[in-house]
């Protein structure tokens, strides 16, 4: 039992100081391409392929700091207006960040007995379900919140009808980046997470 702290320690420590990388070091975590939106982030993968290494209960731990994080950013260094806006907000920071670390791990631990063909699936619908939580979560609560003055975020996102619904606005600016971040979030989580996986069982 000691040792298998010892190795969930020593993960956790990898994957944060990656975390912090990708969160602080430019074009890392956070890809820009068009200026007027929120950057294409990869740091749902290091949730997901963290996530499926290890319990929900570090896997929710570890999506509060990722939110942490995002909130940090968000008033130190903002890359946009939208981020700016959106991400000063407790609320839509943590809690998508939360879910998109929780859900990953909730279902790895469903599958945990399935043999490695059946978890490589598990490993990319993890991929995928911590991207698209993300974005949806983000997507609903800044409806919610800038529901009463929805100018002031639309403003800031660019070439939209005026009186379009920002749940609309929301969802086509901020649904391609996040279906971008899913697919390749899907592809890849299984690719790191079985070697990992493998090398914890023998640890």
């Amino acid at each position: 039992m000691k040792r298998e702290n010892t190795v969930k320690l020593a993960i956790t420590a990898v994957f944060l100081a990656i975390l912090i990388l990708q969160t602080f070091v430019p074009n890392i975590g956070y890809i820009r391409i068009l200026p007027a939106l929120p950057a294409i982030t990869t740091v749902p993968l290091t949730v997901a392929v963290y996530s499926s290494l290890l319990s929900p209960s570090y896997g929710i731990v570890f999506g509060l700091i990722w939110g942490l994080t995002r909130l940090i950013v968000a008033y130190t260094q903002p890359g946009d207006m939208v981020s700016l806006l959106l991400f000063r907000n407790p609320i839509i920071a943590l809690v998508p960040s939360l879910f998109a670390g929780f859900l990953p791990s909730l279902l790895t631990n469903y599958f945990t007995q399935k043999n490695l063909e059946i978890k490589k699936w598990v490993y990319a619908l993890n991929g995928c379900i911590a991207s698209i939580t993300n974005t949806v979560l983000v997507i609903v609560l800044a409806s919610l919140f800038f529901m009463k003055n929805p100018n002031e975020l639309i403003a800031n996102i660019g070439n939209f009808t005026a009186g379009m619904p920002l749940f609309l606005v929301l969802l086509t600016s901020l649904g391609i980046n996040g279906l971008i971040e899913a697919i390749f979030t899907a592809l890849v989580t299984p690719l790191i997470v079985s070697p990992l996986h493998y090398i914890m069982e023998r640890a």
